[in-house]
């Protein structure tokens, strides 16, 4: 007795099943064609980077993470699992993790002369500079504690000053002058919020804008140029890229390789 489609179904079969299934934005379908693709054969990476994608798209980042590392094991070269780890990474909030694996996916593709557009480097700037706010905000709210403690034991000496104060008339003794302490009172709070209010302004000035730093460097741009598509690049940059991938736009998604534009499963 013959057996059913399904089953007579090779790897390869089923994966370009998935694949058109993923086409269609049906990805836990997708995933199940490449879970039947991985269980024909489980030493192709490129079925688990398809299946990592479809939990990318379904927001199942633990089991994306999963695939990916099954994908390395397998194929330590792969861009697209490195990629995927680092937009999983990039979701679950670990920016030190998402930065690594995307700067690995960048500089694989350019050593095997993939052309995955903005993609990648889009991903990374976007790391970083989440990493960046995540730090930043960390500093913040340490400066508005300490700020606040600051405030608290000023506001505290006054209280004692005065406290003093009222004992010493009491005793018909001479004391400080009520107005002489709140007045140092008030010069200190505004010292203070003056410090903080320069150390704010020195943190803003060391920002970079995203519009200065190369698409590709990720750095702040020394001779931007700008190509026929209108996007602005650091000469170098660009130059180099020239050079060693082609004379395309790297911003451009125009390449033989399904690179994830919209991530696109393997083939």
């Amino acid at each position: 007795m013959a057996g059913s489609p399904e089953k007579s179904s090779t790897a390869q079969e089923l994966k370009e099943q998935g694949n058109r299934l993923f086409l269609c934005r049906k990805y836990q379908e997708a995933a199940t064609c490449y879970s039947k693709a991985i269980n024909r054969n489980p030493s192709v990476a490129v079925y688990y980077t398809n299946r990592a994608l479809c939990h990318v798209k379904l927001q199942q980042h633990d089991k994306a993470l999963a695939d990916c590392k099954h994908a390395l094991e397998l194929d330590s070269q792969s861009v697209k699992a490195h990629f995927f780890l680092g937009q999983c990474h990039l979701e679950l909030e670990n920016y030190d993790e998402a930065i690594g694996n995307l700067q690995k996916a960048y500089n694989l593709a350019k050593e095997q002369r993939l052309n995955f557009g903005d993609d990648i480097p889009s991903a990374l700037r976007i790391a970083k500079k989440k990493r960046w706010n995540s730090i930043e905000e960390k500093r913040i709210n340490q400066e508005n504690e300490l700020h606040a403690y600051l405030t608290k034991l000023i506001l505290a000496e006054k209280e004692r000053e005065l406290d003093e104060y009222k004992e010493k008339q009491d005793d018909n003794q001479n004391g400080g002058d009520p107005a002489k302490i709140s007045s140092k009172t008030d010069k200190y709070l505004m010292d203070m919020d003056e410090l903080f209010s320069q150390v704010d302004e020195k943190r803003k000035k060391r920002d970079i804008p995203d519009y200065l730093c190369g698409k590709i460097s990720f750095e702040l741009m020394r001779e931007p140029c700008i190509t026929p598509s209108g996007i602005t690049y650091d000469r170098k940059d660009i130059e180099e890229h020239l050079q060693r991938v082609g004379h395309f736009d790297p911003g451009h998604h125009e390449s033989s390789d399904p690179g994830p534009a919209d991530p696109q499963p393997g083939s």
